[in-house]
């Protein structure tokens, strides 16, 4: 019995080794909400690039390099003017958090595989629709909009011969 453990602490030594999305890559956690008023502000000064796919709207930006930031730090925001009711609103927000972390390897892929590319983004998702959709609508919308974003950061940053694949 003693003979298992080196290996077990040996796996465990590489395990905590890994960053974030190579041990949980379908995760949301704390570290990559962006959660730094002084971030939000700059995101949101001006100089950032924004896609829409209703009912979503995708503000992003490079932001300057932290060394306890996640490669990815994103912000969910459901305006009081499109729903009153606080159950509505965490609703929303929730299917956005959910279809963001099924699909957020779309641009994880594109960040870690172009060495020019910005070594921090900053991503804000804002609900643009009056009335609550469909979760799989919500999802589609945010797999196009993170296609969308990994094509503008491969167009800046990337190298010509690589190709990012087209959306489906």
């Amino acid at each position: 019995m003693n003979a298992h453990f080196p290996c077990v602490h040996f796996c465990f030594s590489q395990y905590r080794a890994m960053t974030n999305t190579q041990q949980h890559p379908y995760s949301f956690q704390k570290k990559e909400r962006l959660c730094s008023k002084r971030i939000i502000d700059t995101l949101f000064d001006g100089g950032s690039k924004s896609f829409s796919a209703y009912p979503l709207r995708a503000v992003f930006r490079s932001i300057p390099t932290e060394t306890d930031q996640e490669l990815v730090s994103v912000l969910v925001s459901v305006s009081k003017k499109h729903f009153k009711r606080a159950v509505k609103r965490n609703r929303a927000k929730r299917q956005i958090r959910e279809a963001y972390r099924k699909n957020k390897s779309l641009i994880y892929e594109v960040l870690e595989s172009n060495a020019s590319a910005p070594k921090h983004i900053a991503i804000a998702f804002l609900w643009q629709a009056d009335e609550l959709m469909l979760t799989s609508v919500v999802e589609s919308k945010m797999r196009s909009l993170l296609h969308r974003i990994a094509e503008y950061i491969h167009k800046e940053y990337g190298n010509p011969e690589t190709v990012v694949e087209p959306a489906e």
